[in-house]
């Protein structure tokens, strides 16, 4: 997967190989996959592109730059610069802990758990794994997103792992759910770790953000709905 030459960073990567570097843009602009080396980037020239992108981005270039092309570097740079995502958040809820397990792998009723799923559409079961498409409500442009989720139950050790089938703007995504039982009830953990692609709207770190927020919005959610089943049956 490499970055498209037209795109931010690379053109960006070709500023600093024109200006610092002796670049020929004409030539770079006539042969946008060559490499650097085939580019006449010659060792002093990397040694300065390395210490640029250092001092910018905190990133080092590996001795064998020379052979990636201006997007290819842009690609490295990218993916050194915005680390792979990892969130994890986490809710106490005041039910036992088979009670929060049975409402929260419903999957079919998710959009009456969650309050960002319009459709949860069941495509397959086997065994403890099922295969699912979402859709969420419309956004603010009155876009309804939509994917396929897998996601395997494991009521032995009360932990679920998911991951996205369809990825859309993710290069992966997958999901860890960790119940475990607490003096008041249950504790239960979302970890999720993800990977942007290149052209998706929004990076690893924005992504991580909009993740946290909504974790923490939809977990207070959960929690508010399930305490409220349970004294409902406990009544």
């Amino acid at each position: 997967m490499t970055v498209a030459p037209d795109r931010p960073l690379a053109r960006e990567i070709t500023d600093i190989l024109v200006t610092h570097c002796g670049l020929d843009p004409d030539a770079a602009a006539e042969a946008p996959a060559a490499s650097l080396e085939e580019l006449g980037m010659d060792s002093l020239a990397l040694l300065e592109l390395s210490a640029v992108v250092a001092d910018r981005w905190r990133v080092k270039i590996p001795e064998q730059a020379g052979q990636l092309s201006i997007a290819g570097v842009a690609d490295l740079v990218a993916r050194k610069a915005d680390p792979p995502g990892h969130t994890e958040n986490a809710v106490e809820i005041a039910a036992p802990l088979p009670l929060v397990w049975e409402i929260t792998n419903d999957v079919a009723r998710w959009p009456d758990l969650f309050t960002e799923y319009a459709v949860a559409e069941i495509l397959h079961r086997d065994g403890d794994t099922v295969r699912f498409r979402l859709t969420m409500h419309p956004d603010e442009n009155g876009v309804s997103w939509s994917w396929v989720s897998e996601r395997t139950a494991d009521p032995a050790t009360r932990e679920v792992h998911a991951r996205r089938v369809e990825t859309g703007p993710f290069e992966y995504m997958r999901i860890h759910w960790r119940y475990d039982e607490t003096p008041g009830g249950t504790r239960m953990t979302w970890t999720q770790d993800f990977a942007m692609k290149p052209d998706a709207p929004v990076d690893n770190a924005g992504m991580t953000d909009r993740i946290n927020t909504n974790s923490t919005i939809q977990l207070a959610v959960i929690k508010e709905k399930i305490e409220r089943a349970h004294a409902g049956g406990a009544r």
